[in-house]
């Protein structure tokens, strides 16, 4: 089989290689390197498609499978970790029998490369800014990872490389993470005991509030690998604000829509880029995208 149209609704970071590949499995391709806005945008730019790629930034509601009832196939060029926490309704284009898969494991060492980059940075003051009064390693420091899935994962494995003590909270337990020494915590301990605590969970996922802040108290640091916040964003404004000794880092992905409202922190220290993006992740995200399509005609040939 082949599509009849396939269409890359917004920048999903396909390298030209996938893109020209892409011509060998649709008579038609529509490629766009932006992000729209308006969901008429959204409907005008897929039309008749059949095959839809997106990232994990535009919304694909169930008014846009409405307007675009010919989608059979949606690649989301991003990982769908579940359907509650995607941008995509994934359940009712399931409904309609439209095939949604998603692309796993492919920037997460970037991811890892810079929680541990901008902790060195902070704890020794190499950026001009020190967490404490001197400079410290990582070594001995008490680290808790919050969702330790592949990406807490691979960053709790680096703090144990580097020395740290580590512990972890998830929704289940990983009694392999802690035959290598990761202790499990329930939240609230974990975030009592960490000094430097790191959210690595899936979209729309706000575990810290007030209280969550009150139990980690002050001189510690949150780092964020998520799409998006972790946290009510009031609720980490007061924290920064009565804990100036406190640090919050995130990367451009993690930051979301809140850039502008905590811009005024000293203690917010931001980098606007993507750490998952690089040149090895955007080939392991191209390929994998190529192979969830081929394996999806594969399929419907085999019918």
């Amino acid at each position: 089989m082949i599509f009849e149209k396939i269409v890359a609704v917004d920048e999903t970071l396909l390298n030209e290689k996938a893109i020209a590949t892409l011509s060998t499995l649709g008579r038609e391709v529509a490629i766009y390197h932006d992000f729209p806005t308006e969901e008429s945008e959204v409907i005008r730019r897929i039309g008749d498609a059949d095959c839809l790629l997106v990232s994990f930034r535009t919304p694909i509601r169930r008014s846009v499978l409405d307007a675009c009832p010919n989608i059979r196939y949606i690649g989301m060029c991003c990982t769908l970790y579940n359907p509650e926490s995607s941008n995509v309704d994934v359940v009712e284009a399931r409904r309609r029998g439209i095939t949604v898969l998603g692309v796993k494991d492919y920037g997460d060492e970037g991811v890892v490369e810079y929680v541990i980059s901008e902790l060195v940075r902070l704890m020794h003051g190499f950026g001009g800014t020190r967490w404490r009064e001197q400079s410290s390693e990582l070594t001995g420091r008490k680290v808790g990872i919050i969702g330790l899935g592949k990406t807490g994962g691979m960053i709790a494995d680096a703090m144990l490389f580097f020395g740290a003590d580590v512990i972890y909270y998830s929704r289940t337990r990983k009694p392999d993470a802690e035959a290598r020494g990761i202790a499990y915590r329930d939240l609230h301990a974990l975030l009592e005991e960490a000094e430097i605590v790191c959210t690595c969970l899936p979209r729309n996922n706000l575990l810290l509030g007030d209280p969550e802040f009150d139990i980690m108290g002050k001189g510690k640091i949150l780092v964020n690998t998520s799409v998006g916040p972790t946290f009510d964003t009031q609720a980490i404004k007061r924290w920064l604000e009565r804990s100036p000794e406190s640090y919050y880092l995130c990367d451009a992905t993690g930051m979301g829509a809140l850039e502008a409202e905590l811009a005024p922190y000293p203690n917010v220290l931001y980098t606007p880029l993507i750490s998952g993006k690089s040149v090895q992740s955007i080939e392991r995200l191209s390929r994998k995208a190529l192979d969830n399509i081929r394996q999806y005609m594969q399929n419907e040939g085999a019918r």
